[in-house]
């Protein structure tokens, strides 16, 4: 099952001709305040559709931004709850624009999955993305998660061959994650023309929505894959902005959104002139 927000955002922007930029930040970093007044902020900056990472102290498949963002958000005392409560205080204000949970599975299972389907959907969540935990292993999960509507949304690869691929996507909804390349978060760049075979190929054995996540930073890279895909995700260059903020000892919110506003200009001017994907 996939949740009501999701499909009609995807739908909204299809009608407009445009792909979705969507903004990836770490629940409670810098602390849990600023990163609720970031959250607030995203929409009208531009973000289409929020990724919110909940912190893990193993996060095996993101770079040294994002680690570094966990380790902080943890240090602030960030947990699943606190996440969860995050996305409440953000539903008071936006009934609209989609929250997908980002994370691992093991916070998941110590909360019981049932447990966890029902509080993430009375907060408004509206899907989630657990990185490290493999189709095989995912039906009770989804199971609770179609129980509430919420959409589980899995990761495709480039290693992820036809077979692997029909796998991945059963049981998927609300969109397919594509990782644009083979490592980690926040290390390599996005190549658009190598993409674009691959969107479309998860596109036709998915039907649904092909958001392309890692290696997208800039809003130049961020708009060349906005052309082959149905989203652009960015979130380490985004989490970089917060630390650099903190280090300096600036105003974090502001410019944060900022950088946001620039890569959703991007991504929203992207196909202008061009026919649609």
């Amino acid at each position: 099952m996939t949740t009501a927000r999701i499909d009609a955002r995807f739908a909204a922007l299809k009608t407009e001709g445009r792909a979705a930029f969507v903004a990836y930040v770490m629940a409670g970093d810098p602390d849990a305040a600023t990163a609720a007044k970031i959250l607030a902020g995203l929409p009208g900056a531009g973000a289409d559709l929020i990724e919110l990472g909940f912190p893990f102290s193993d996060p095996m498949a993101e770079g040294p931004p994002i680690q570094r963002a966990a380790q902080r958000a943890l240090a602030e005392g960030m947990t699943l709850q606190g996440t969860l409560d995050l996305v409440r205080g953000f539903r008071a204000g936006d009934q609209t624009t989609p929250v997908i949970l980002m994370g691992y599975a093991n916070p998941l299972a110590s909360r019981g999955y049932e447990a966890f389907a029902g509080d993430a959907a009375d907060a408004g969540v509206d899907g989630i993305i657990v990185v490290d935990l493999p189709p095989e292993e995912a039906d009770p999960l989804a199971d609770a998660l179609d129980r509430v509507q919420l959409s589980l949304i899995r990761l495709a690869t480039p290693t992820s061959d036809d077979a692997r691929l029909s796998t991945i996507v059963r049981r998927t909804s609300g969109f397919v994650y594509y990782v644009s390349i083979a490592g980690v978060t926040g290390v390599k760049e996005a190549d658009a023309a190598v993409v674009a075979p691959h969107v479309a190929r998860v596109r036709l054995a998915s039907g649904l929505p092909v958001a392309v996540g890692f290696g997208i930073r800039t809003p130049e890279r961020a708009a060349a894959i906005a052309r082959v895909a149905d989203a652009a995700v960015v979130g380490s260059a985004l989490v970089d902005e917060i630390a650099q903020a903190v280090e300096m000892n600036e105003d974090v919110t502001p410019r944060v959104l900022s950088k946001v506003n620039s890569l959703a200009k991007a991504v929203r001017s992207a196909r202008v002139g061009q026919m649609t994907v």
